[in-house]
């Protein structure tokens, strides 16, 4: 399959799954282009770690199809293991192994040959910058450094795919950009990456998004088109009190619930001056201060909020 002139590593179409009274997956439809970042973008409960999981075959869709690789996961799921590296939101290291004796025991359990080990052990140590710390117990870790480890025992057979489940959920913000660099150092070697993550600010860094929620997808496509494509526009309100000039601003000038974003609270409108005007006008009433009212541009989480906003329809 091409797309774009671009191999079409993973498909999914239709694709459904239940958990008894439970629906997961609902009709889910996504394709990830070889060589690129997509991300799953997401809320916990949004069915993105069931959707990885019927990808590797661990479990079995109650409806559709997917192919990875150009394979089945349900029925061809050892020919897809070669060539995907799966990293779970909880990767099992082994806390009294160091480093070096974590990549050694994976590479074991992929049959690397003997003789490619080293070889592979030091270059991996290497690219995640865990070289000063090889002898160093996996359980003595920092959260970020695990992560990275993680990622080097899951790269250890040279995957064509990567599958990454939230890997920096819980991970400081300087592990976290790390992190981040060094997939893109794996997206310049011509790995596909298919990581899921419930930050907008990650999400921005895909090549293409899509952005699911109760087990449907919302919205797919590159990430500033799909900020963009949010239908009014937006004025930003910067405070130190976000909290209470979002209960002062609820509704004013038609822009239904305002929302948080730090520092900064967001009302979605249509018209721009008069609701500058207006913003002013109920923050002084309400003495509350702001230090800049503003329009900004529209965000993700702007348009992921509008979006799980829409009424449910019944198909």
């Amino acid at each position: 399959m091409k797309s774009n002139d671009q191999e079409i590593i993973v498909s999914v179409a239709g694709l459904q799954k239940s958990y008894g009274e439970v629906e997961a997956l609902k009709d889910m439809n996504l394709e990830v282009r070889a060589g690129e970042r997509f991300g799953l973008i997401g809320p916990d409960g949004s069915g993105k770690t069931t959707l990885l999981r019927l990808l590797i075959g661990l479990l079995v869709p109650g409806g559709g199809e997917a192919r990875v690789l150009g394979f089945d996961p349900v029925t061809q799921a050892e020919k897809i293991k070669s060539d995907v590296g799966y990293m779970p939101q909880r990767f099992s290291l082994y806390p009294d192994l160091t480093v070096a004796e974590n990549l050694q025991f994976f590479a074991q359990v992929y049959r690397i040959p003997k003789a490619e080990r080293l070889r592979l052990t030091e270059r991996l140590l290497k690219f995640s910058r865990l070289g000063p710390f090889q002898d160093r117990r996996a359980g003595a870790l920092s959260g970020g450094m695990k992560q990275k480890l993680a990622l080097s025992c899951t790269l250890i057979h040279t995957p064509r795919l990567l599958i990454l489940d939230e890997p920096t959920t819980g991970v400081d913000p300087v592990s976290r950009e790390e992190f981040w660099n060094i997939l893109d150092d794996l997206r310049r070697q011509g790995v596909t990456v298919l990581v899921t993550t419930p930050y907008m600010d990650e999400a921005a860094l895909c090549d293409r998004i899509t952005l699911v929620y109760q087990g449907k997808v919302l919205a797919s496509g590159i990430p500033d088109e799909v900020a963009a494509s949010f239908p009014r526009r937006i004025v930003q309100v910067f405070t130190p009190q976000p909290q209470e000039t979002a209960r002062a601003l609820a509704g004013v000038c038609g822009s239904g619930a305002a929302q948080l974003f730090g520092d900064r609270v967001h009302l979605a409108v249509t018209d721009v001056d008069v609701c500058l005007r207006e913003t002013r006008a109920r923050l002084i009433a309400a003495q509350l201060p702001f230090t800049a009212i503003r329009e900004g541009k529209p965000s993700l989480e702007d348009m992921f909020v509008h979006l799980i906003q829409q009424p449910t329809t019944n198909d």
